[in-house]
């Protein structure tokens, strides 16, 4: 069985995220979507509410799961009996730090090879800080997110502000 784990924060998971799923799915038998925990970084959503997330929007796939870890990647990896760490990239300046990354995994795991999926070009610009940011400030990012991701989105932001230059009549 060819196994692999497509390790990512996934705060919140993003249109981008969901191609590589989706198309790093079809080269497998199984794709473990592996949430990172990682106490360094403060994310908007929990761990249980990333994997929720997650695993609501990946659940029409039938060869992919959700799971998360801590820790080093390649020893997730090896608990999880995978091959292949599965990595998506969005531009060459991802590349440089993804393919430091996979050199050091070599390194650690021999055994374990990283395959790089380029993220489809109309996804190219998300990321899901951006995603934050725009829903933070009220912005719509309905084409960017799966549905379920934005009305969390909502749930920890509020709805969407009314579009700038919409009149509001006040009470003088």
């Amino acid at each position: 069985m060819r196994r692999a784990v497509y390790p990512g924060s996934f705060d919140p998971v993003t249109n981008g995220h969901l191609d590589i799923i989706t198309r790093g799915a079809a080269l497998v038998d199984e794709l473990v979507v592996a949430v990172v925990s990682n106490p360094a970084k403060k994310p908007l959503f929990t761990l249980d509410e990333r994997k929720e997330i997650l695993t609501k929007t990946v659940c029409g796939l039938p060869n992919v799961r959700v799971d998360a870890f801590s820790g080093l990647l390649v020893d997730f990896v090896r608990q999880r009996q995978a091959t292949i760490i599965l990595k998506g990239l969005r531009a060459v300046s991802d590349f440089e730090f993804e393919f430091q990354m996979a050199l050091l995994n070599r390194n650690l795991a021999p055994e374990v090879d990283t395959i790089f999926l380029m993220t489809a070009d109309q996804h190219a610009f998300l990321s899901s800080s951006s995603i934050k940011e725009i829903a933070s400030l009220g912005g719509t990012v309905a084409r960017m997110v799966p549905s379920y991701v934005e009305l969390k989105l909502q749930e920890k932001f509020g709805p969407r502000a009314e579009p700038v230059g919409q009149k509001v009549e006040r009470e003088s």
